[in-house]
């Protein structure tokens, strides 16, 4: 598409805000008639006559005799027969009555036919016409005919239908007789008829009274037709009943007219003795009628309300007689809102009255709750002035020549008053003219610059034109020619809104409402309305007299060759710019004509439209060049601050605005949808309501066809280098606009050729200038720069026109195929906006073209969707053909593509959906700036092709930021979020695809929650896997690296972590590092001793540690087990946040770390000794930081066991022993669970180090065994640890004993023991443990409070070694031998029966090696029996050394000061054990 054909939106939207401002300032200066006729008080010319040189302004155009059969009848009757006439607009006929006979034809062309009606006998008095009502009759019968005759009332069915082509709706008119709708007149004789747009019908009657005559269907007990009177009181109907009409000898006032505005649903009535009498119907005019004024002497009253001010030009003689009322007319809300009646007196004033207290315009009344209350005079309107044939003439120049004694005021004895066209019928002497034609003079309508000086009130005043025409006879009836019912309609679809307030809901028919447009003038309506036609009924026949508007007078100059200064003055008297818009209008033809505009008028047209010497040529403000065309503000003022000048464009410019803005006028600020019925609570569509175009598809259609001509005239000059648009457009595209700045593209050359095609008119303005060559200041532009603004204007106002035909085109379309059924599947908001949006947002806006886009889309599913009507062939065509602004190629290729889905769909081979499929995604690939994703990538989806529904949002994301500034970290931070936000809206379609296929049930998309399809739910678990492989291996494919953050992210947030280790790209590493706020050098840069023991690392998220885990996780499935160890050891040791990591949680942690960090030492991957020093160094920390985590676990439950206990059993607490707090109440053992709960709390926060448990928790807690577990796992040593050691173990059995005596010291002793056994003695002191419990036993079992056996001390001593009995036998032989440290006898044997079961345990000990595994099949163990020479010679030493014991210890046992009985059995026990080592004798007693 070339440059030329382009719509560029930025020169659409500011074209449309000329066109706004063109439509303001055009409403604003559209008076109502109130405020014209009080401006034209103080105006010395209210009537204007029309210059001799041009066309006249009302003419004759066509004359018919009456017809022959009607000539006949009148003439049979000798002339003395009763006689009516009149005009049916709405059906095209003339009536006229003769006796009983009616006769009806054509007013319009004499086609021949005259059909008659005659009734019964009596002669008829009264004719009407009236709708008839709904449902009544059948619909053939559109009107029914009235018929009054001084003995009955008759209706008769009209009907009207087409000739045999259907072009003239009013062909044939067939009357139809309704004899069971005819009733009696009770002897009153009517007078006249007036009937409602609802069908009501009134009658006046000579009695004074107005009767309405009911008709229905007869259901029920009333009558088909009855006749009812409305305005008499009971009395009077009484008497009327009593006494018959005809014996009524009392005065009586006729009614001689009634008129019924339709509007406000007033009926005016007028009587012989010229009373007014004003009625009303209610709001709806179904009401019934209540008279509320009757006014006698209005006449008199003239201007009461100004406070008597008389009027312009009056030239009442004193002689003559007092003026009688010939007409009333009521005056249409467009005319007036303020002003209801118009009455026409007998000479030639205008009386002007309202129903309303106070004037509107004055005083703010509001006409929509206007109540009538009354009827008086508002103002009068002088009398036209007498002989206007011979010119205008006014005052003392109309009098010259005339006798004095020669009454000089019009005598009028007929009169007609419609939409501001008033006629008068003459009776003055045969020498005047009989009929003069007034109507508002067109030229004062226009607002050329010349205004600008003259006075507002003057701007303001009505001015009439007046026309003469001799009419042959007297005139009878006058009556408008309606337009055609098509043009009616049109007129009625585009301005009902505007100008009728909405009064399309009346009854009235188009035809008339169209009508009333005429009193808007002709300047606003001339390029759609035609041109307005009166027939005039005589007693000589009838004729059609038509008048030309400002456009039709252009026409008929330019057809007639007219001298330049007759065109000149036309130019002059309109303004510039509003005949520049005439020639316009005949140049593009967009005018409403009855004859074609030939091409040498549109030619002359378009030449006259550029011809600078009467358009003018742009200028800037106050130049004395300007000043040749147009009138400057004021006069040159010394003092005043000069401005800086602005462009003044010529009237070719402003023709085209006045033009186009009056095109657009009817809907520019208007919504393009209503509702018929209404929205629901929420703004969506109620069951009731439907969305429809507001202009009916005829409208819109006229109006496209005018607005396209238009465009195509400028396109045709632009391309034939016509005129100055013409050859500055058709250099190329100009940026030297004022609507977007200052300078202009124009070179040197093209400078030069705009002189010289304007050069002449340029040097002749400029010779004329007046300004001295030292005073001429430099102009800001200059004369070409100054054309190439105007034709850059002008170029944006083509723009608009053609954006707006297209418009246009587009809203015919979508009408046709039912507006409500199309945006059925729109929410709320969308629904809303749309009735909302205006024609202007629709043309302009960017809201208006998103909003255009979602229809068309909305109208390809009518056709493309399951059940489509078509293919996308067959309506891309017409929208790329009628609205290709808003159907692009690209939104073609998208609507092939959703054509090509929608095949897919319903295809059942799976490779043919795959072809179409993959079809649909190529076409989509080249415009995936236009792609909805949201509806397409659902579509490949349900196909589950998601190399589309990966790719497609990845392109268009590519396309909404192709210069990546999502990326750039060196732009404005809101554009870059700008950008990053239109990318992650698609970004948010791929993360739905993979929600959808996790089965998440709580998805949502673009905040609308999304059911599962059945095809969904049907996927087994192999399939889903597939796919969500499949989107993240296409989606990792992608260079976008934001989009892999965003999918790593959202995998994350699915808890596809599997999946995305697995198939993750080699960013995922850096980025699990960048999320989890640690990089890889810092990782590896971790030691052992960098790490503190015990301290807690800082806390963190849980998305933090979600990454982590996945660090590690990654860590390990790349092999990389050394820096899987260090994350897992972070997540160990970070700080607990709300009890999370539990100690069991971290456990694990540290667990998994030992383990990788195993792992990484046995790894064949790492060498170097330097690595594998650092990595067992690792090893090292890792199990020790696991095994002070199991201390602290420990530690913990015990604290917990403590509280517990404390609660179950108070008083038990051991609070003294371990002295954390006295003994004491209940108060003391809550303190102490309190307080112990605490520290359990403590430990189960952070990680603490060895040195805190121990000297925080365990010693102040009594913790003696863990106590003992530390110290072990610390390898404490030395004479000080030594003695914190014994210190313990003490602690320790004394604590075991208060709990449970021996046997529990034993126990813990058994338990303890062998974990920390072997060791270097320092931690187990055996002798120490061994004296405890030996002593304690003794005491115990001396006191009588257990029972302590022998061997139990001896037997747990043993087990606490791991079964080796030498190490007890050295700590025994040890005390034994230290006779300072057992100095009592007792103490002494009680050891020594230890020894004895410490001795028997070791010679256990020996002979079960010596067996061997025979000890399992049940031997008895014979101690000399079987042994062999290697089992003899490896046991010989230990042999020895028991044998050796056993001989050592009798003699100890020999010396203790002990009676014999006390250490016989020990003695004994020591001789035995050492004989069977000696002799061959079993070993079973033993």
């Amino acid at each position: 598409m070339s440059w030329e054909d382009e719509i560029v939106m930025r020169d659409v939207t500011n074209a449309g805000l000329v066109v706004s401002d063109r439509i303001g300032r055009e409403v604003s200066s559209q008076l109502d008639l109130e405020e014209a006729l009080e401006a034209s008080r103080y105006a010395s010319h209210p009537y204007s006559t029309h210059p001799r040189e041009w066309p006249p302004l009302v003419e004759v155009v066509n004359t018919w005799e009456l017809p022959p059969v009607l000539i006949e009848r009148y003439n049979a009757a000798g002339g003395e027969g009763t006689a009516f006439c009149g005009i049916f607009p709405e059906i095209r006929r003339a009536w006229a009555s003769v006796d009983n006979s009616l006769f009806l034809w054509r007013f319009d062309k004499w086609d021949g036919q005259c059909p008659e009606f005659s009734g019964e006998e009596q002669a008829i008095c009264a004719v009407g016409l009236a709708k008839s009502k709904p449902g009544v009759f059948v619909e053939a019968i559109q009107y029914l005919l009235v018929l009054a005759t001084p003995v009955e009332l008759i209706l008769v069915g009209v009907c009207c239908s087409g000739g045999a082509d259907g072009s003239d709706p009013f062909a044939e008119v067939t009357l139809q007789p309704l004899p069971e709708h005819t009733i009696p007149s009770d002897g009153v004789t009517m007078t006249c008829v007036a009937c409602t747009d609802k069908g009501r019908i009134f009658l006046a009657g000579r009695d004074g009274h107005i009767y309405e005559i009911l008709y229905s269907t007869g259901s029920g007990w009333q009558k088909r037709c009855r006749k009812i009177c409305i305005t008499a009181g009971l009395g009077s109907v009484i008497s009327r009943w009593v006494i018959p009409n005809v014996f009524n000898f009392g005065a009586v006032d006729p009614i001689v007219e009634m008129v019924f505005d339709n509007e406000r649903q007033i009926l005016y009535a007028r009587t012989e003795e010229m009373k007014l009498q004003v009625y009303v119907l209610g709001p709806n005019g179904d009401g019934p009628l209540k008279k509320v004024a009757e006014e006698r002497n209005l006449v008199n009253q003239r201007d009461a309300h100004y406070g008597a001010r008389q009027s312009t030009g009056s030239r009442v003689s004193s002689r003559s007689p007092k003026p009688s009322i010939v007409c009333i007319s009521p005056l249409s809300t467009l005319e007036s809102k303020w002003l209801h009646l118009v009455a026409v007196l007998s000479d030639g004033r205008r009386m002007y009255l309202s129903t309303s207290p106070s004037s509107g315009s004055l005083t703010g009344f509001n006409t929509n709750h206007h109540k009538p209350s009354c009827l008086k005079v508002v103002t009068t309107r002088p009398a036209p002035p007498w002989g206007v044939s011979g010119g205008l003439t006014f005052g003392a120049m109309a009098l010259a020549g005339r006798p004095q004694n020669e009454d000089l005021s019009l005598k009028v004895e007929a009169a007609y008053y419609s939409a501001g066209t008033l006629i008068l019928s003459d009776a003055s002497p045969s020498t005047m003219p009989s009929l003069l034609v007034l109507n508002r003079d067109s030229s004062t309508q226009s607002s050329p610059s010349g205004n600008l000086g003259t006075s507002t009130r003057s701007s303001r005043a009505l001015r009439e034109s007046v026309s003469s025409l001799p009419v042959e006879g007297r005139m009878l009836s006058v009556a408008d020619v309606l337009p055609l019912p098509d043009t009616a309609a049109t007129v009625q679809s585009l301005y009902s809104e505007i100008e009728f307030g909405g009064y399309e809901s009346s009854m009235e028919s188009c035809e008339r409402v169209s009508g009333k447009l005429w009193a808007r003038g002709d300047l606003a309506t001339q390029h759609i309305l035609p041109r307005r036609r009166i027939v005039v009924f005589s007693t000589m026949g009838m004729m059609e007299i038509v008048f030309n508007r400002p456009l039709d007078i252009i026409r008929r100059l330019l057809e007639s060759n007219s001298p330049r200064s007759v065109l000149e003055d036309f130019f002059n008297r309109f303004g510039a710019g509003e005949a520049a818009a005439m020639c316009l209008m005949l140049a593009a033809r967009i005018v409403h004509s009855e004859n074609l505009i030939s091409n040498v008028i549109a030619e002359k047209a378009a030449e006259a439209f550029e011809d600078p010497r009467v358009v003018g040529m742009p200028q800037l403000e106050g130049s004395n060049a300007l000043s040749n065309t147009r009138s400057a503000a004021g006069g040159f003022s010394m003092g005043q601050v000069v401005q800086e000048a602005e462009p003044v464009f010529s009237g070719a410019h402003e023709g085209l605005c006045l033009c186009s803005s009056r095109l657009l006028f009817p809907l520019w600020e208007l919504p393009v949808m209503v509702v018929k019925g209404s929205l629901g609570p929420s703004g969506t569509l109620s069951e009731n309501g439907v969305v429809v175009c507001r202009l009916s598809v005829g409208a819109m259609q006229v109006l496209e066809q005018k607005l396209r001509s238009l465009e195509k005239f400028l396109r045709s000059r632009r391309n034939q280098r016509r005129g100055l648009y013409g050859c500055v457009a058709g250099l190329g595209d100009l940026s030297g606009s004022i609507l977007y700045g200052n300078g202009s593209a124009l070179g040197v050359g093209d400078r030069n050729m705009v002189r010289n095609l304007f050069g002449a008119y340029s040097r002749n303005m400029e010779s004329n200038g007046g300004i001295t060559t030292n005073k001429r200041q430099r102009l800001p532009y200059s004369p070409a720069e100054l054309a190439a603004m105007e034709v850059r204007a002008m170029e944006c106002i083509r723009q608009l026109l053609l954006r707006s035909g297209e418009a246009l085109f587009l809203l015919q379309l979508l009408s046709q195929h039912h507006v409500t059924r199309l945006i059925q599947g729109f929410d709320s908001n969308l629904q809303q906006a749309l009735v909302q949006l205006t024609f202007h947002q629709l043309v302009c806006s960017e809201e208006g073209d998103h909003l255009a886009t979602r229809l068309i889309s909305a109208l390809m599913e009518y056709y493309t969707g399951p059940d489509g009507r078509g293919t996308v062939d067959d309506i891309s065509r017409r929208l790329r053909d009628g609205c290709p602004s808003y159907y692009k190629e690209s939104d073609y290729k998208f609507f092939l593509a959703v054509e090509a889905l929608e095949r897919s769909a319903m295809t059942i081979d799976a490779e043919d959906k795959e072809n179409l499929a993959r079809e649909a995604f190529n076409s989509l690939s080249k415009v995936p700036e236009s792609v909805d994703l949201r509806t397409v990538c659902k579509r490949f989806e349900d196909l589950r092709f998601y190399e589309a529904v990966v790719r497609l949002p990845l392109q268009k994301a590519q396309a909404l930021d192709p210069a990546g500034d999502a990326y750039n970290d060196d732009i404005d931070a809101t554009v870059r979020e700008q950008a990053l936000a239109q990318r992650e809206l698609c970004y948010e379609i791929i993360i739905s695809a993979l929600r959808s296929l996790k089965g998440d049930n709580l998805q949502r998309e673009f905040g609308t929650p999304i059911k599962s399809t059945a095809s969904q739910s049907a996927l087994d678990p192999a399939s889903r896997k597939k796919y969500i492989c499949q989107i993240v291996q296409l989606g990792v494919q992608s260079p976008d690296r934001i989009f892999h953050e965003y999918l790593y992210q959202a995998m994350i947030d699915l808890g596809l972590e599997n999946e995305l280790l697995e198939y993750g790209g080699p960013d995922l590493l850096p980025f699990l590092q960048s999320a989890g706020r640690n990089s890889i050098h810092e990782v590896r840069a971790v030691t052992a001793t960098t790490s503190p023991v015990g301290q807690s690392g800082a806390p963190m998220s849980s998305n933090q540690v979600k990454y982590y885990e996945l660090l590690a996780r990654y860590y390990v499935l790349k092999r990389q087990h050394m820096l899987a160890a260090h994350a897992l050891l972070r997540l160990a040791e970070r700080r607990s946040t709300d009890g999370v990591p539990t100690l069991e949680q971290r456990c694990q942690y540290l667990s998994n770390a030992v383990l990788q960090a195993k792992n990484a030492t046995n790894s064949d991957g790492l060498v170097g000794s330097g690595r594998i020093s650092i990595d067992s160094g690792f090893l090292d920390l890792l199990e020790g930081k696991l095994a002070v985590l199991w201390f602290q676990i420990k530690i913990k439950e015990e604290l917990e066991s403590m509280a517990s206990r404390s609660d179950v059993l108070p008083g038990t607490s051991e609070s003294a022993e371990n002295g954390v707090v006295p003994e004491g109440s209940s108060t003391a053992d809550a303190n102490f669970a309190n307080a112990t709960r605490e520290k359990a709390k403590e430990l189960a926060s952070d990680v603490k180090s060895i040195t805190q448990l121990y000297n925080e928790y365990a010693v102040p807690f009594g913790l003696w065994e863990i106590c003992l577990e530390m110290l072990y796992f610390a390898n404490y040593s030395g004479d000080t640890d030594s003695s914190i050691v014994r210190e313990t173990w003490a602690r320790l059995m004394d604590q075991a004993i208060s709990r449970g005596g021996i046997a529990e010291a034993c126990s813990v002793l058994k338990r303890v023991g062998p974990r920390i056994y072997p060791g270097d003695g320092a931690v187990l002191p055996l002798d120490i443990i061994c004296l405890h419990l030996e002593k304690a036993g003794l005491e115990r079992l001396n006191s009588g409070v257990e029972a302590v056996g022998d061997e139990d001390v001896a037997r747990a001593l043993v087990s606490a070694c791991k079964g080796a009995a030498e190490p007890v036998l050295n700590a025994y032989d040890q005390l034994l031998s230290n006779g300072a440290i057992l100095p009592s006898p007792s103490v002494r044997l009680r050891m020594l029966r230890s020894v004895l079961v410490v001795l028997r345990e070791w010679a256990m000990s020996v002979y079960s090696q010596r067996m061997g595994s025979s000890s399992a099949t049940g031997h008895s163990l014979i101690l000399g029996g079987g042994f062999s020479t290697e089992r003899t010679i490896a046991s010989q030493g230990i042999r020895d050394k028991i044998t050796s014991a056993a001989n050592r210890y009798m003699t100890e046992v020999r010396r203790l000061a002990l009676p014999q009985n006390q250490t016989e059995h020990v003695y004994r026990g020591f001789r035995e054990l050492e004989e069977s080592f000696i002799s061959q004798h079993s070993f079973d007693r033993f």
